[in-house]
């Protein structure tokens, strides 16, 4: 309803010949969020894939995904965090308020390759908790005021536009990029976060000899599938943003 309601006021917004719409910039802002749309399907769906074929690969230790993550957190001398299951397909997590690394219903009793993976991953992000990562506590303060700028930023360009339109007066409209804007903010911090946090399993890995030799592999790949999901996310935040920006600027023009 409310991307409705915003595509209405834009085509409102902007009363010009088509041709002046639709200017080279504008054109290739719609074209890069096509190609980022493409390749998040195509980054999910060999993420699905990849995930789907080594919780196939025995774990040679014969450890569970739960094992693997207690195992990486007294290794780390971490002895506060608890190792609990939930449900769901990768919706694996690390908790700082409950001080929990939660393991999916394919990960907490699995003694697959993937599992063990995706487990020492989030134990990797209790390691940058305690070991006092700064991105990470950063990632932790955004995520109230992103909840609330995420929920509000639609509504907010919405009401801009209607003013836009009547007044010229474009504030509200740059508030409310400003908003979408932490979100981009948000996941650009996201990224250093999961990609330490995977070569700190990696690290884990193998330095204890828990995963050795062709497993060993498999486990990065799987990583690094994973991680570029989150670079196709914030590719995907910075072009909204980015969108947004052009069509304030467009209808100054």
């Amino acid at each position: 309803m409310t991307h409705t309601l915003l595509a209405l006021l834009q085509a409102g917004a902007y009363a010009e010949p088509v041709a002046a719409r639709y200017d080279a910039a504008t054109m290739g802002m719609f074209l890069l969020i096509i190609v980022i749309g493409i390749a998040g399907y195509v980054v999910q769906a060999r993420l699905q894939s990849v995930f789907k074929k080594y919780s196939k690969v025995p774990f040679p230790g014969g450890l569970t995904g739960a094992e693997v993550a207690e195992k990486m957190l007294r290794d780390n001398n971490i002895h506060n965090v608890k190792v609990t299951h939930v449900n769901g397909h990768l919706t694996d997590h690390f908790n700082p308020q409950t001080m929990t690394v939660n393991l999916s219903d394919a990960v907490y009793a699995s003694n697959s390759v993937a599992a063990a993976a995706v487990a020492a991953h989030e134990c990797g992000h209790a390691v940058q908790h305690a070991r006092g990562y700064a991105p990470l506590a950063l990632r932790s303060q955004l995520v109230p005021v992103v909840q609330f700028a995420s929920s509000a930023a639609t509504w907010v360009i919405i009401l801009g536009l209607v003013i836009l339109a009547t007044t010229q007066n474009e504030l509200l409209c740059w508030i409310g990029v400003g908003m979408i804007a932490l979100s981009a903010v948000f996941s650009l911090v996201t990224l250093p976060v999961e990609y330490n946090a995977s070569n700190r399993a990696m690290e884990w890995l193998e330095s204890s000899r828990t995963m050795q030799g062709a497993q060993l592999v498999q486990a990065r790949q799987a990583l690094s599938w994973a991680a570029r999901t989150y670079l196709v996310a914030a590719l995907s935040a910075v072009a909204s943003v980015l969108y947004y920006v052009f069509l304030i600027l467009g209808r100054r023009d």
